[in-house]
């Protein structure tokens, strides 16, 4: 299995458009030391030809064009991304799903709940419905595994399973429509294996927004052998001391990194990387006491196209 980060900042990328922290201003100034980053975005792949996302981006158009593997390959229209499982209805998670609309076969996994914000609260997501079969929307459970297929049928070789995280829906949901959805369908991540591997085979785990821990989920982190896990905000109160005012990182649904870095201390089995990573989030200086501590603890910091085999 083949896993390329094509995206690794949270909402807004790295800098985001409309802030003027001390870490947009310099990397737009040219003196920052770091790297840009587009939204997050995960592609993987089992057998080199059918890739599916994690998500779909903003920023997928440009993360698509930079990455080679994603281009068309044969005819006029067709494309190697056959597929994306969601793990939440934030905008910044979905939003690329509509830069996919060119008739283009895809299979889209979600939970009950996020399929029914997307289809029946939003229409713009017909536009991925034009045709028949253009979008094929399948349904998965928490905690039971599933295999990813293509449009068609056809199996990936690739094997998910969704764990519950959060039950914040995002704003724009309704208090109605919330009422009616199941709490622990609102915000997931994922454990993603390959269907050749044994049952102790190779796996990833994909946490991009985790509000708190347990040891229930400190035991399933622990069995995989590469970690993308939240690094949103370094501390509780990144913004409210940035902006004077608003909500702590817990609240917006994310253990800070400081905080990862004490609760995750035990995990010895994986290759641990933050990834979902704020402009505001000091560790992105390369330079700073921040990115120090992450290194020091065993730690890595994802940068836009980076991949890993598994």
């Amino acid at each position: 299995m083949q896993v390329k980060i094509l995206g690794s900042a949270a909402g807004g990328a790295f800098p985001q458009w409309n802030c003027a922290c001390a870490n947009c201003r310099a990397l737009r100034a040219g003196t920052f030391h770091g790297k840009p980053r587009t939204q997050t975005q995960v592609a993987l792949t089992e057998d080199g030809r059918s890739w599916f996302l994690l998500g779909a981006s903003p920023d997928l158009r440009a993360q698509i064009e930079a990455t080679p593997e994603l281009h068309p390959r044969d005819g006029v229209r067709q494309s190697p991304i056959k597929g994306a499982v969601l793990a939440n209805a934030d905008l910044d998670h979905v939003l690329g799903l509509l830069l996919l609309r060119e008739l283009q076969p895809l299979r889209l996994y979600a939970t009950s709940a996020v399929s029914c914000i997307l289809q029946k609260d939003n229409s713009m997501f017909g536009m991925l419905q034009r045709i028949p079969n253009q979008a094929v929307w399948t349904n998965f459970s928490l905690e039971t595994q599933f295999n990813l297929c293509n449009a068609h049928g056809e199996d990936s070789g690739l094997r998910c399973r969704a764990l519950s995280l959060s039950t914040h829906y995002p704003a724009y949901v309704t208090a109605d429509r919330q009422s009616q959805l199941a709490l622990g369908e609102a915000s997931l991540g994922f454990i993603i294996a390959s269907a050749s591997a044994s049952p102790s085979g190779q796996q990833f785990a994909y946490m991009p927004a985790v509000p708190q821990m347990d040891e229930r989920l400190l035991d399933q982190l622990d069995s995989c052998d590469v970690l993308l896990f939240d690094g949103t905000f370094w501390s509780d109160d990144e913004l409210i001391r940035l902006q004077g005012s608003g909500q702590t990182a817990q609240q917006m649904g994310h253990l800070p990194v400081e905080d990862a870095l004490v609760k995750l201390a035990g995990l010895h089995r994986p290759r641990k990387i933050f990834l979902h990573i704020n402009n505001t989030n000091p560790m992105l200086d390369e330079t700073s006491v921040e990115h120090r501590r992450v290194r020091d603890a065993g730690w890595e910091i994802a940068e836009d196209g980076w991949q890993f085999d598994l």
